[in-house]
Protein backbone atom coordinates (compact mmCIF):
# COMPACT_ATOMS: atom_id res chain seq x y z
CA UNK A 1 0.00 0.00 0.00
CA UNK A 2 1.48 3.49 -0.80
CA UNK A 3 1.78 5.54 1.86
CA UNK A 4 -1.17 8.86 1.73
CA UNK A 5 0.22 11.98 0.52
CA UNK A 6 0.86 14.27 3.29
CA UNK A 7 -1.94 17.21 3.17
CA UNK A 8 -2.64 20.20 5.27
CA UNK A 9 -5.58 19.74 7.99
CA UNK A 10 -7.40 22.93 6.85
CA UNK A 11 -6.99 21.04 2.76
CA UNK A 12 -7.98 17.73 4.64
CA UNK A 13 -11.41 19.09 6.04
CA UNK A 14 -12.36 20.85 2.48
CA UNK A 15 -11.82 17.47 0.89
CA UNK A 16 -14.50 16.01 3.09
CA UNK A 17 -16.99 18.78 1.65
CA UNK A 18 -15.92 17.71 -1.89
CA UNK A 19 -16.36 13.98 -0.87
CA UNK A 20 -19.92 14.57 0.23
CA UNK A 21 -20.88 17.01 -2.60
CA UNK A 22 -19.71 14.51 -5.38
CA UNK A 23 -21.35 11.83 -3.51
CA UNK A 24 -24.58 13.51 -3.72
CA UNK A 25 -23.75 13.90 -7.85
CA UNK A 26 -22.86 10.63 -7.92
CA UNK A 27 -26.38 9.08 -6.52
CA UNK A 28 -27.96 11.61 -8.56
CA UNK A 29 -26.51 10.19 -11.92
CA UNK A 30 -23.88 12.89 -13.07
CA UNK A 31 -21.25 11.85 -14.68
CA UNK A 32 -19.12 14.64 -14.67
CA UNK A 33 -19.04 18.11 -12.97
CA UNK A 34 -16.73 21.03 -13.82
CA UNK A 35 -14.54 23.13 -10.97
CA UNK A 36 -16.75 25.81 -11.40
CA UNK A 37 -19.92 23.97 -10.14
CA UNK A 38 -18.04 21.82 -7.88
CA UNK A 39 -16.44 24.64 -6.38
CA UNK A 40 -20.04 26.36 -5.77
CA UNK A 41 -21.76 23.79 -4.45
CA UNK A 42 -18.70 23.43 -1.79
CA UNK A 43 -18.64 27.38 -1.04
CA UNK A 44 -14.82 27.45 -2.50
CA UNK A 45 -13.71 29.71 -5.25
CA UNK A 46 -12.22 27.69 -8.46
CA UNK A 47 -8.77 28.49 -7.52
CA UNK A 48 -8.64 27.08 -4.20
CA UNK A 49 -10.41 23.88 -4.92
CA UNK A 50 -7.91 23.24 -7.77
CA UNK A 51 -5.01 24.17 -5.53
CA UNK A 52 -6.66 21.58 -2.66
CA UNK A 53 -6.83 18.55 -5.22
CA UNK A 54 -3.81 19.26 -6.72
CA UNK A 55 -2.51 17.41 -3.61
CA UNK A 56 -4.40 14.35 -5.07
CA UNK A 57 -2.10 14.60 -8.70
CA UNK A 58 -4.08 14.88 -12.05
CA UNK A 59 -7.87 14.55 -11.39
CA UNK A 60 -9.78 16.68 -14.28
CA UNK A 61 -9.62 17.18 -18.18
CA UNK A 62 -9.48 20.28 -19.39
CA UNK A 63 -12.55 21.40 -21.06
CA UNK A 64 -14.22 18.57 -19.78
CA UNK A 65 -14.35 19.00 -15.78
CA UNK A 66 -13.75 16.27 -13.09
CA UNK A 67 -15.58 12.78 -13.49
CA UNK A 68 -17.45 12.78 -10.62
CA UNK A 69 -17.44 9.12 -9.53
CA UNK A 70 -13.74 9.19 -10.09
CA UNK A 71 -12.62 11.68 -8.31
CA UNK A 72 -15.49 11.06 -5.41
CA UNK A 73 -13.13 7.59 -5.01
CA UNK A 74 -10.31 9.18 -5.07
CA UNK A 75 -10.72 11.78 -2.46
CA UNK A 76 -12.48 8.93 -0.52
CA UNK A 77 -9.39 6.84 -0.69
CA UNK A 78 -6.95 9.50 0.46
CA UNK A 79 -9.37 10.30 3.57
CA UNK A 80 -8.54 6.90 4.39
CA UNK A 81 -12.45 5.78 3.63
CA UNK A 82 -12.12 2.29 1.49
CA UNK A 83 -13.24 0.35 4.63
CA UNK A 84 -15.56 1.31 7.67
CA UNK A 85 -14.28 2.91 10.75
CA UNK A 86 -15.12 1.56 13.86
CA UNK A 87 -16.28 4.21 16.36
CA UNK A 88 -17.61 4.14 20.22
CA UNK A 89 -19.79 6.95 21.48
CA UNK A 90 -19.57 8.16 25.49
CA UNK A 91 -22.66 9.94 26.87
CA UNK A 92 -26.07 9.22 26.05
CA UNK A 93 -27.82 12.53 26.87
CA UNK A 94 -30.06 14.53 23.92
CA UNK A 95 -27.23 14.96 21.93
CA UNK A 96 -25.42 11.83 22.37
CA UNK A 97 -29.01 10.14 21.48
CA UNK A 98 -29.06 12.31 18.34
CA UNK A 99 -25.51 11.53 17.39
CA UNK A 100 -26.12 7.24 17.69
CA UNK A 101 -29.51 7.56 16.32
CA UNK A 102 -27.99 9.62 13.33
CA UNK A 103 -27.77 7.29 9.77
CA UNK A 104 -25.80 8.96 7.58
CA UNK A 105 -22.47 8.02 9.71
CA UNK A 106 -23.13 4.82 8.36
CA UNK A 107 -23.26 5.59 4.55
CA UNK A 108 -20.03 8.13 5.15
CA UNK A 109 -17.73 4.94 6.31
CA UNK A 110 -18.52 5.31 10.58
CA UNK A 111 -19.74 2.84 12.44
CA UNK A 112 -20.98 2.94 16.28
CA UNK A 113 -19.91 -0.21 17.92
CA UNK A 114 -20.11 0.73 21.39
CA UNK A 115 -22.67 2.98 23.17
CA UNK A 116 -21.48 3.89 26.67
CA UNK A 117 -23.17 6.01 29.44
CA UNK A 118 -22.65 6.10 33.20
CA UNK A 119 -25.94 6.15 34.39
CA UNK A 120 -28.39 3.30 35.60
CA UNK A 121 -31.40 5.07 34.09
CA UNK A 122 -30.04 4.90 30.09
CA UNK A 123 -28.05 1.42 30.30
CA UNK A 124 -29.87 -1.13 28.74
CA UNK A 125 -31.94 1.23 26.49
CA UNK A 126 -31.84 0.96 22.64
CA UNK A 127 -30.86 3.97 20.81
CA UNK A 128 -30.32 3.59 17.20
CA UNK A 129 -30.72 -0.20 17.12
CA UNK A 130 -28.17 -0.73 19.61
CA UNK A 131 -27.88 -1.20 23.29
CA UNK A 132 -26.28 1.40 25.59
CA UNK A 133 -23.65 -0.40 27.67
CA UNK A 134 -21.71 0.40 31.01
CA UNK A 135 -18.61 2.98 30.80
CA UNK A 136 -16.90 -0.27 32.58
CA UNK A 137 -17.17 -2.19 29.27
CA UNK A 138 -15.57 0.77 27.46
CA UNK A 139 -12.17 -1.07 27.47
CA UNK A 140 -13.39 -4.67 26.25
CA UNK A 141 -15.80 -3.51 23.01
CA UNK A 142 -12.67 -1.24 22.08
CA UNK A 143 -10.53 -4.31 22.38
CA UNK A 144 -12.95 -6.64 20.54
CA UNK A 145 -13.64 -4.06 17.62
CA UNK A 146 -10.32 -2.63 17.61
CA UNK A 147 -12.33 0.84 17.04
CA UNK A 148 -9.98 3.78 16.74
CA UNK A 149 -12.39 7.14 17.08
CA UNK A 150 -14.34 7.97 19.84
CA UNK A 151 -16.66 10.66 20.20
CA UNK A 152 -17.44 12.85 23.89
CA UNK A 153 -21.01 14.02 24.17
CA UNK A 154 -20.89 14.09 27.72
CA UNK A 155 -20.74 17.34 30.58
CA UNK A 156 -18.05 19.16 30.68
CA UNK A 157 -17.01 17.94 34.12
CA UNK A 158 -16.13 14.15 33.43
CA UNK A 159 -15.30 14.92 29.72
CA UNK A 160 -11.48 15.07 30.71
CA UNK A 161 -11.40 11.65 32.51
CA UNK A 162 -13.55 10.21 29.35
CA UNK A 163 -10.60 10.88 27.15
CA UNK A 164 -8.33 9.26 29.23
CA UNK A 165 -10.31 6.39 29.42
CA UNK A 166 -10.20 6.05 25.73
CA UNK A 167 -7.07 6.71 25.03
CA UNK A 168 -6.09 4.04 27.42
CA UNK A 169 -8.46 1.73 25.65
CA UNK A 170 -6.51 2.11 22.59
CA UNK A 171 -8.72 5.01 20.83
CA UNK A 172 -6.29 7.22 18.64
CA UNK A 173 -8.83 10.35 17.73
CA UNK A 174 -11.55 11.60 19.67
CA UNK A 175 -14.09 14.02 18.55
CA UNK A 176 -15.22 16.47 21.73
CA UNK A 177 -18.78 17.70 21.68
CA UNK A 178 -18.34 18.51 25.64
CA UNK A 179 -17.30 22.27 25.74
CA UNK A 180 -14.11 21.87 27.60
CA UNK A 181 -10.72 21.39 26.18
CA UNK A 182 -9.57 18.28 26.15
CA UNK A 183 -5.42 17.20 27.18
CA UNK A 184 -4.72 14.07 25.53
CA UNK A 185 -1.57 12.25 24.97
CA UNK A 186 0.78 12.41 22.11
CA UNK A 187 -0.30 10.54 18.97
CA UNK A 188 -3.96 11.28 19.97
CA UNK A 189 -6.15 13.19 17.84
CA UNK A 190 -8.46 15.26 19.57
CA UNK A 191 -11.25 17.70 17.22
CA UNK A 192 -13.20 19.84 19.34
CA UNK A 193 -16.79 20.85 18.37
CA UNK A 194 -18.32 23.50 20.41
CA UNK A 195 -21.43 24.23 19.09
CA UNK A 196 -21.90 27.58 21.40
CA UNK A 197 -18.72 28.77 20.19
CA UNK A 198 -20.17 28.37 16.27
CA UNK A 199 -23.15 30.14 17.62
CA UNK A 200 -21.41 33.49 19.30
CA UNK A 201 -19.70 33.37 16.03
CA UNK A 202 -22.41 33.41 14.13
CA UNK A 203 -24.29 35.97 16.25
CA UNK A 204 -21.55 37.87 15.92
CA UNK A 205 -21.36 37.86 12.25
CA UNK A 206 -25.23 38.73 12.28
CA UNK A 207 -24.72 41.94 14.42
CA UNK A 208 -21.85 43.27 11.74
CA UNK A 209 -24.83 43.37 9.51
CA UNK A 210 -26.79 45.42 11.37
CA UNK A 211 -30.34 45.74 11.98
CA UNK A 212 -32.36 42.97 9.84
CA UNK A 213 -34.48 44.54 7.23
CA UNK A 214 -38.60 44.13 8.28
CA UNK A 215 -40.05 41.76 5.94
CA UNK A 216 -43.16 42.72 3.56
CA UNK A 217 -45.55 40.03 6.14
CA UNK A 218 -44.39 42.63 8.65
CA UNK A 219 -44.90 45.64 6.60
CA UNK A 220 -48.08 44.37 5.28
CA UNK A 221 -49.59 44.14 8.69
CA UNK A 222 -48.01 47.14 9.81
CA UNK A 223 -50.27 49.21 7.10
CA UNK A 224 -53.51 47.05 7.86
Amino acid sequence: MQPRPRIPEATVARLAVYLRVLTGLADGGRGTVSSGELASAAGVNPAGLRKDLSHLGPCGTRGVGYEVATLRDRIAGVLGMETAHACVLVGLGNLGSALAGYGGFGSRGFEFVGLFDASPARVGQQVGGRPVRPIEELDEVVAATRATIGVIATPAEVAQQVCDRLTAAGVRSILNFAPVALTAPAGVDVRQVDLSVELQVLAFLDKQRGPAPASSAVLAGGMA
